[in-house]
């Protein structure tokens, strides 16, 4: 299953919708079951490649095997009535206009993009959008590359679904350079950049470099950050890639031009880290003095146990890897079928956190990504007889916010900030 015997040598080859109903029958799906499963795929993205194919599923276990959830869409993520109803259209060979109304519909109720992407974050340079671009905190800006708004594979559980369904209005993507550039000497508090998408990766050498050399000649730069899924979905990306050698050396020029590479790697599970090839990806990426943290959300029928936790942390670690955030399945999407309450997700988090040792304890969570920013669940309390969440915020868009406790009433079915109701106060600290 995790044999890289052809791993090390095969040329990448996606599998999108047109391949879904054949890998699923390996599943041991019924035809009623796979065309429900092609409804979902209608709405909600489908990729994924031979490497996690071959070596990461295990189909002996599929359905129920964790990565095949985590790449394959399933027919219950979607409420029922929509599934059936797309299920008919599908059956009956409906004319592409009218399947499309129904699934842009359908994707209008599943919250695209989740805490105010397309408001609150949205730069502007001399009374211009700047596109593809979100000013997220007053130090961080997060850029989206035009080029690399895909992925090798696609979670099924991902916040930026939006991103890789075909519709204009919902993606966000720059490919003007200098415009990014310009705004970030327009604004000298920024510190650091994030180049995320979709997953920056995808790129070929030469076009992630136009994004990342201007960046070095900013002396305000003290971090660029890339994330990605790759090292998980196709480490050849930095082992047997035709660019391998020359996107290391990429990371070289960063780390010699006096700025911190932070690679922020995502692994959803365990299995993700045993293929020898990510072992050697690991090693290679570290030597050129860039930093791997790790990161994943929380993920009913996937991940949402301590030991699996636990184990991932202790097997990143060794790898000279940073656990760095265990975050909540965000608002949008699929997130009433892969989302686990928050009370859950606090004793997850604190029982994995305490079977490592300390220097696996450098991981922050469970943490959601909301409106005003990381909001960390600390822990369940009683207070003057009053059960209640401690919550603070990690990151937010308002620095005076940052690391002031508060307080929730207790919900154990609270799946999200949304969901909670201020406790001893008549509104959180960022309401206004």
């Amino acid at each position: 299953m995790t044999s890289t015997s052809t791993g090390t040598t095969r040329r990448f080859r996606a599998y999108t919708t047109k391949h879904l109903d054949e890998l699923v029958k390996r599943a041991g799906l019924g035809e009623e079951e796979r065309l429900a499963v092609r409804a979902v795929a209608t709405v909600l993205p489908f990729r994924v490649n031979a490497y996690v194919v071959d070596e990461l599923v295990d189909w002996a276990a599929a359905p129920d095997d964790p990565i095949y959830r985590l790449v394959f869409p399933q027919a219950d993520m979607l409420p029922p009535q929509d599934v059936a109803r797309l299920a008919d259209l599908l059956k009956r060979q409906a004319p592409q206009a009218e399947l499309q109304a129904v699934v842009r519909e359908v994707r209008a109720r599943l919250n695209p993009h989740p805490a105010g992407q397309l408001q609150l974050n949205v730069p502007t340079l001399d009374e211009e959008q700047v596109s593809g671009v979100q000013h997220k905190y007053p130090e961080t800006v997060l850029v989206f590359p035009k080029q690399g708004q895909t992925c090798h594979a696609y979670c099924t559980y991902c916040f930026r679904w939006a991103q890789f369904v075909g519709e204009p209005d919902l993606k966000m993507a720059s490919g003007e350079v200098d415009q990014i550039v310009a705004y970030i000497r327009a604004h000298p508090q920024i510190t650091s950049v994030l180049l995320t998408g979709g997953d920056p990766m995808i790129m070929g050498e030469p076009v992630l470099r136009r994004y990342v050399e201007p960046l070095l000649d900013l002396e305000q730069i003290e971090s660029v950050r890339i994330g990605t899924k790759s090292l998980a979905y196709w480490p050849q990306r930095f082992v047997t890639d035709p660019d391998a050698d020359e996107t290391l050396r990429l990371f070289e020029r960063v780390i010699a031009a006096g700025k911190t590479v932070a690679f922020q790697a995502h692994f959803s599970h365990p299995r993700e880290l045993e293929p020898e090839l990510v072992g050697r990806a690991v090693e290679r990426i570290r030597a050129t003095g860039a930093v791997i943290r790790t990161q994943a959300p929380l993920i009913r029928g996937i991940n949402d146990d301590a030991a699996t936790w636990a184990a991932m942390w202790r097997r990143q670690h060794v790898m000279g890897m940073v656990p760095y955030y265990m975050f909540v399945e965000r608002d949008t999407g699929p997130q009433d079928y892969f989302a686990v309450p928050l009370a859950r997700a606090f004793d997850v988090f604190r029982d994995a956190y305490t079977s490592v040792s300390g220097l696996c304890r450098t991981v922050r969570g469970p943490s959601m990504s909301a409106t005003p920013g990381k909001v960390c669940v600390d822990g369940v309390a009683e207070i003057g007889g009053r059960r209640v969440f401690v919550l603070h915020l990690i990151q937010a868009r308002d620095p005076a916010l940052v690391g002031r406790p508060f307080f929730a009433d207790y919900d154990p079915k609270a799946l999200w900030l949304s969901d909670l109701r201020p406790a001893f106060a008549d509104r959180f600290p960022f309401e206004t």
